[in-house]
């Protein structure tokens, strides 16, 4: 089984993988985001035109990275995977859902979705300067994710870690899952 963990950043991506890991048998977490920062590393200096901004997602071979690693990941150690990832570029978007369900056909995909203020009040909380990069990304975060129909959406305003948790977990039991590209 795969369980991508996808929303805004501030959004409790982290925190619900890491309840998740503990209640789902026999899985890990991949966390996308140490690939990305593992190739913005490798590749600073040489990256050029789309690929040269501030956000790893914008190099091309982050995408293809993450489904490798995934595939990898899933054939060495039989896991499950639970996969905390902002991934709101379309482009990036639709490479790793596809992938993500070619190696696994029990795949789930959920989109923790919350109001701007509930957003923006979890990054102050964490100490996210206001202003600052994950606070830029809210809107497009949510713009395009509130939009996708390839995902389970899980309202996260006015629930706590635990009863987000719940919400996927009875989500997996029950079989619900939107398959993206059949």
């Amino acid at each position: 089984m795969i369980i991508l963990v996808n929303g805004a950043f501030g959004a409790g991506k982290t925190t619900t993988a890491n309840i998740l890991v503990e209640r789902v048998e026999n899985s890990i977490i991949f966390d996308p985001e140490e690939v990305g920062f593992m190739i913005r590393k490798i590749t600073e200096g040489v990256r050029y035109g789309k690929e040269d901004t501030d956000d790893f997602q914008d190099i091309e071979i982050w995408k293809v990275l993450v489904v490798n690693i995934a595939r990898e990941l899933k054939e060495k150690y039989r896991k499950n995977l639970i996969i905390p990832m902002t991934i709101y570029k379309e482009k990036n978007f639709q490479y790793i859902v596809k992938g993500l369900e070619e190696i696994d056909k029990d795949f789930y995909h959920f989109y923790l979705n919350g109001e701007y203020s509930t957003i923006q009040a979890r990054l102050i909380k964490r100490g996210d300067k206001i202003g600052g990069w994950t606070f830029k990304r809210i809107e497009p975060c949510i713009e395009v994710l509130s939009n996708n129909r390839f995902v389970k959406h899980i309202y996260i305003d006015g629930k706590n870690k635990e009863e987000v948790v719940e919400e996927i977990l009875m989500n997996i039991n029950n079989g619900n899952r939107l398959k993206s590209f059949d």
